[in-house]
Parts: structure tokens; sequence; C-alpha cells
């Protein structure tokens, strides 16, 4: 009996792709929600004309394993030091950018892609994924804990038992939950809002590609978005519907976090208003539920999201 449970997870950078950088405890990752596939695939028909009915065998072709988690997002509690999850958001077309007692900053990237090996025990069975890549959605809710939840995929691995061994999670630290106190900061165009929820989509288009000569796991593109549930205010304070008709583009700030090496700021500075799309009805409160869409100024820029 393997109990479902007992769980231990690893994440390290490759540095060349699909090369195992063999990850050890110190690559540890505090997960949870996690969800696993370990042999997606194709199963190929041989379509054989024979002198009999009855089935056929078929042959399994473009291996590849899934991945989903949660992790909850909070910065490493010392400024200019990466959290623990910083490997996982480099594995979705995301550069990192160390400024030394100060801060640590993520920002989309087009090239130039980063992968990661992902180890899994559930048991003593051993689930290896090489050359992962994958996408992230950022959420924040309130009173809840903030969380980045990914799906990742990677190149298929045959499972094997293997000794387990002690994961070091000291990069993760307790997260502070949405709450007033906490989340210090929510405007669209510089005006604050009272927000129930803001989520944010990397939107990363990974596909997996079995060619001859190569194989992978690549991010052929992406399409951010953000989805917000804030309180209705008077047109004149702020007016979604015309922003949407002027196809606006404004900038939305969320900051996350109290004390040093606690902060998260994310930082949209050019947001296009989508269409509103009805009210909601919260405790006899008129809501309104928002779309925007991040748009790159020079490129590489349509949001950065700051520890400090």
């Amino acid at each position: 009996m393997i109990k479902w449970r007992s769980k231990i997870l690893l994440a390290a950078i490759e540095s060349t792709y699909g090369v195992d950088p063999v990850p050890v405890g110190a690559d540890g990752i505090l997960a949870t929600q996690i969800a696993f596939t370990p042999m997606e695939g194709n199963d190929v028909d041989r379509e054989l004309e024979l002198p009999y009915l009855g089935a056929q065998g078929t042959i399994p072709t473009e291996l590849h394993a899934k991945l989903s988690f949660n992790v909850e997002l909070e910065p490493s509690g010392t400024a200019g030091t990466p959290p623990g999850w910083g490997v996982l958001l480099r594995a979705c077309a995301v550069a990192e950018t160390i400024v030394a007692v100060t801060s640590v900053t993520y920002n989309p990237v087009t090239d130039a892609h980063e992968s990661i090996a992902l180890y899994l025990w559930i048991g003593d069975t051993q689930y290896v994924m090489l050359g992962t890549r994958g996408n992230c959605t950022m959420e924040f809710t309130a009173q809840g804990i903030p969380y980045l939840k990914f799906e990742f995929t990677g190149l298929f691995t045959k499972p094997t038992e293997q000794a387990r061994i002690d994961p070091t999670l000291t990069g993760f630290k307790k997260p502070q939950v949405v709450t007033n106190a906490n989340t210090t900061t929510f405007q669209i165009d510089t005006t604050t809002l009272v927000m129930r929820s803001c989520m944010m989509n990397l939107g990363n288009a990974v596909e997996s590609r079995f060619l001859i000569g190569s194989e992978g796991i690549l991010i052929t593109d992406k399409s951010e978005s953000i989805e917000t549930t804030v309180e209705a205010e008077a047109l004149t304070t702020l007016d979604p519907y015309q922003l949407a008709l002027d196809q606006s583009a404004v900038p939305l700030t969320l900051v996350h976090g109290v004390g040093a090496g606690k902060i998260s700021t994310l930082a949209v500075p050019n947001a296009q208003m989508q269409r509103p799309q009805g009210l909601e009805n919260a405790q006899d409160i008129t809501e309104w539920p928002l779309r925007m869409v991040p748009l790159p100024t020079v490129g590489n820029d349509q949001w950065t999201l700051a520890l400090t």
C-alpha cells in the first residue's frame, strides 16, 4: 500500500535542456493540491488486416508527463533572496533579476526559456520529469492564501523505486492571508478599489513537440489575462465601460505583504480594459467582475512581480 499523502517534490534548473541536473534535498518544493499524470501521449493502432475479428495491440508514442500543483505566494523573508518557488516561475518563460539585499523581480521573456527537472516521490516510487516547462496563474482572494498555481509538462521517464531523501523547505515561508491589513494596495488607473479577488494567468502556450532529431516541451506563445472582482464605484470615480470603449490601457497595481522581505508587488503598467460582462450581487453590494489584458510597451514588460 502506498499512501497518497506521502510525497516529496524537488525542482532544479537544467543547465542543458533535458539533461538531468539531479535535484537534491535543498531543491525541495512545498506544494499543495498535487495532481499527476505520469504517462501522457498517444496510442498508435497498427490497423492490421487479419482473417479474424478482435482487438489489436497499440504502440505508445509522444510520451510525456503532466504535473500540477499550488505553491503559497510568499517571499523568502529576506530582501534580495529568491523564494523557494523562484525556479518554478523561471520554467514558465519568466526571468529572475536579483538585486542583492534589495529585491528579486520576475518578468516575462520571449526567448531563451529555462527548463527544470522535477522529481516526485509518492511512497518509494520516484517519478522524474525532464525538460519541463509550464504555465502559472497568480491568485489573490480576500481572506485566503495567495497562490501560484502551476501546470507543468515534461518529458517521460520510466518510474523507478528509489530511496527517499529529506527535502529542505526553508525557502518557503508561512504566508500572509489576503486581508485589508496585509494587502495594502489595489488600484486600477490609480483609483483605489475594494477588491474581492484578482487573478493573473500567464497564458503560456505549452506544446509537446516530438520530431526526428528533436524532442521537447516548448512555450510557443503567451497571452496574459487578468480577472478581478471589485466593489462597483460611481462612474465619475472609475468608468470601466468608457475605458473598454476607448480600448484604454491603464496601470494595475497590487501590493501584498507587510514587513521587510515579505512584500510582493504585482505591477501591470498597461492593462487594457475588456468589455465588462454583467454585474454581481454579494451581500447586497454591487460588484464588478472585470477582465483586463496586460500589454507590452517595448516588449517583455507587460508585468513584473517584485519581492522586497
